[in-house]
């Protein structure tokens, strides 16, 4: 179903729950916006399925196929193992996309917390925007949505991510190269 016209459970009325997990967004974004990459590992589940598919432009009467399906065209579609190569491959500096390092920053808004189908499961949707910025004159902005879904751990920060499925807005990516996370 397409998250734009999908009927979602109201949000949970429970400010410290709220802020708790409004917390733990903006602490990830701290930590990928400083290069803390193994660090952000531990925030990832064991089944952790990280997604960024394809958008396309669509008619109207075509909106619910905008969003490339589990089985079609995607970004990124990766599990635990393959975070953890890509954190491997950027901290050995022979990931030439990043040598210099980007600089970026992550910001976070519009979160809203739904509950999730198990127990300490929370589904949560988030907007960002993400700059980029690298070299002298390298500059990617990317704006869009997140789907995720949170589960209570016993880690630092409190919350581990099972789920994540970011949404551009744009249907074309103008990007030279997609070596970021989201």
């Amino acid at each position: 179903m397409n998250p734009t016209t999908e009927r979602l459970a109201p949000c949970i009325e429970d400010p410290a729950l709220q802020h708790s997990i409004e917390q733990f967004l903006f602490d990830e974004a701290d930590l990928l916006d400083s290069w803390r990459f193994d660090d952000w590992l531990t925030l990832m589940a064991p089944d952790v399925h990280y997604w960024m598919p394809t958008r396309s432009n669509r008619l109207a009467r075509e909106r619910d196929r905008q969003i490339a399906a589990p089985d079609e065209a995607a970004y990124f579609d990766e599990n635990f193992d393959h975070l953890r190569q890509r954190v491997f491959r950027l901290n050995t500096g022979f990931a030439w996309s990043e040598e210099p390092p980007s600089r970026t920053r992550h910001l976070i808004t519009n979160v809203r917390v739904r509950p999730g189908r198990i127990s300490d499961e929370y589904a949560v949707e988030s907007s960002f925007y993400v700059y980029q910025t690298r070299m002298e004159r390298d500059l990617d902005v990317f704006v869009g949505k997140r789907f995720d879904l949170l589960r209570r751990a016993d880690n630092p920060y409190g919350w581990q991510l099972v789920r994540r499925k970011v949404l551009l807005d744009m249907a074309t990516l103008m990007a030279k190269g997609l070596s970021i996370f989201f």
